[in-house]
């Protein structure tokens, strides 16, 4: 039996006095009068407190160093879809609400989401820039909107009393992110998501395996016969022997072993896919010194073999300076 949806209701704003819990709380009730379609549940940012992003990874990397960001991207996974209200501080999303979506990215992915506004205008403005950043984050933003003046639905600004025919604006909104819910809920992943999905879990089983300088763990996700370009000479190491013997030599020089990936995109064929973006190795070297190391460009290319993605071929580089011969080695993502 397919589960029903969750949605959830987001306040976005903490500012002390907000309108934010009233008006969120009026979608709840209507919500939870009138349907049986969905399951709904307010999400309070006061419950979140999430300090400015702080995480040295950006959210698409989708590894979270810090536990307030795992709990947050806990809770926004459990729901299918989301009414986001936000009020309009001048022309422009409050930056608390900002700030707790750019924490995140596959969480927010694929997921519908409609817009209550309120401010002296509706909110419209920032309803806009809103739309526009969760449209970028991949979400499916449903076109009915919920306007809310601070003049005419709130007595004295302060206590929420919205017209009658916000209403049917209200329950326009809620039909289209159910539906749209329901419809993500019911379609199963393609096998081309659950393959990037693959891919992905392998690069970071790479970067996990490379912390623990775990060379066994490296050995399980390369192709025997793999052919690697790596910074070190010679041009190429054939073969996962000589993959490894590369690795362990770069261990005897690192007491502990950082490594990171960032801006990974993959494309998945059948049995043929690839996967770029940069990586960076650091660490802390045997006498106690710290390295920060240098970020390269990295790309793996993957075999799919009895039903396992494998890497092939890897290759790490750096730019060139065409007038010295040297290699660039300061440049950031």
């Amino acid at each position: 039996m397919t589960r029903i949806p969750r949605i959830g209701i987001l306040i976005g704003s903490t500012r002390p006095g907000r309108k934010g819990a009233q008006v969120a709380r009026w979608v709840h009730e209507r919500a939870a009068i009138r349907r049986a379609d969905a399951e709904f549940e307010v999400i309070d940012l006061l419950d979140h407190p999430l300090p400015h992003l702080d995480e040295p990874l950006p959210a698409l990397a989708g590894r979270y160093e810090h536990e307030h960001t795992r709990e947050w991207a806990d809770t926004v996974a459990g729901f299918d879809g989301f009414v986001m209200v936000t009020p309009e501080y001048n022309a422009a999303v409050p930056g608390v609400l900002k700030n707790a979506i750019d924490y995140l990215h596959a969480e927010w992915a694929h997921k519908a989401v409609g817009f209550v506004s309120y401010g002296i205008g509706g909110g419209t403005r920032a309803a806009r820039q809103l739309r526009a950043l969760c449209e970028l984050l991949g979400m499916g933003a449903v076109s009915p909107l919920v306007s809310l003046s601070l003049h005419a639905d709130f007595k004295d600004r302060a206590v929420f009393e919205p017209g009658d025919h916000h209403v049917s604006a209200l329950d326009a909104l809620l039909d289209h992110v159910v539906a749209r819910s329901a419809d993500r809920r019911a379609a199963a992943p393609t096998q081309r998501e659950t393959d990037e999905a693959e891919i992905r879990r392998h690069v970071d089983g790479i970067v996990d395996a490379l912390r623990a300088k775990d060379l066994e763990g490296l050995r399980r996700l390369y192709a025997t016969d793999v052919v690697s370009f790596d910074a070190d000479p010679p041009l190429q190491h054939v073969g996962i022997d000589a993959k490894l013997k590369n690795w362990a030599r770069v261990f005897t020089y690192f007491k502990e072993v950082a490594y990171e990936v960032r801006d990974l995109r993959a494309e998945v064929g059948d049995d043929l896919a690839y996967a770029h973006g940069f990586g960076r190795l650091s660490g802390t070297l045997a006498d106690g010194t710290s390295v920060r190391g240098m970020w390269v460009r990295a790309t793996f290319c993957l075999r799919k073999t009895d039903g396992a993605w494998l890497i092939a071929h890897d290759q790490v580089s750096v730019p060139l300076d065409i007038r010295d011969g040297k290699g660039v080695v300061d440049l950031e993502p």
